[in-house]
C-alpha cells in the first residue's frame, strides 16, 4: 500500500491543471510545467483535488503509483511557491560571484570555474560566501545545485569544499608522525 500515492494533491486558487492524454500540466503565479506522467496510472481531476491511482497490485505499479503523486505534488507547489537551495563555499579565498547571468566561483584552483544556468533557473549571490539556486522545478534546481557542489566537493580533513546549507561533513583525523 503506497501511503503516499493514496494522499490526494491539493490545488491552491490561482492554478490551473490539466490533464492532455499522458501530458500533466500545471500554470500558476509563477510560471508553467509540463510533464509526461506514466500512461499506466490514472490521475483524475476533480474540482481542487488530485487523486492518483494504479490500475493493478503489480510491484512496478506500486513504485510508481508514490512518484507519479509526488511528481505531480512538486509541479503544483513548485508554480505556487518555487523551490530553492542554498550553498555555503568555505574554505580561505574561496569566493562566489555572479557576473551578468554566469556564477563565477573561485574555489582554489588556478583558474575561475563559469557556470551558465538553464533557462528558468536563478542564482543568486547574497554574500560571497553563499549562493542560492531557484527556480519552480524542484528537479533541476536540486540539479544546478548539486552541479555547482561538484565543482569542489567538501573534503574530510579540513572541511573546505562547498556544501548544501546546514550539511554535516564528518571529519577525518589527519596522518600522526611518529
Amino acid at each position: 500500500m503506497s501511503r503516499i500515492g493514496n494522499k490526494p494533491v491539493e490545488v491552491p486558487s490561482g492554478v490551473t491543471v490539466s490533464l492532455d492524454g499522458t501530458i500533466f500540466s500545471a500554470k500558476g503565479p509563477k510560471g508553467e510545467l509540463k510533464r509526461e506522467i506514466h500512461p499506466d496510472m490514472i490521475v483524475k481531476i476533480e474540482e481542487n483535488i488530485i487523486t492518483v491511482e494504479r490500475p493493478s497490485e503489480n510491484k512496478n505499479h506500486k513504485a510508481l503509483h508514490g512518484t507519479t503523486r509526488s511528481i505531480i505534488n512538486n509541479m503544483v507547489e513548485g508554480v505556487t511557491k518555487g523551490y530553492e537551495k542554498a550553498l555555503e563555499l568555505i574554505g580561505v579565498g574561496y569566493r562566489a560571484t555572479k557576473s551578468g547571468q554566469k556564477l563565477v566561483l573561485n574555489v582554489g584552483y588556478s583558474h575561475p570555474v563559469e557556470i551558465v544556468p538553464e533557462q528558468g533557473i536563478e542564482i543568486e549571490v547574497p554574500s560571497n560566501t553563499k549562493v542560492i539556486v531557484k527556480g519552480i522545478d524542484k528537479e533541476r534546481v536540486g540539479a544546478i545545485a548539486s552541479n555547482i557542489r561538484s565543482v569542489r566537493l567538501p573534503e574530510p580533513y579540513k572541511g573546505k569544499g562547498i556544501r548544501y546549507e546546514g550539511e554535516y561533513v564528518r571529519r577525518k583525523e589527519g596522518k600522526t608522525g611518529k
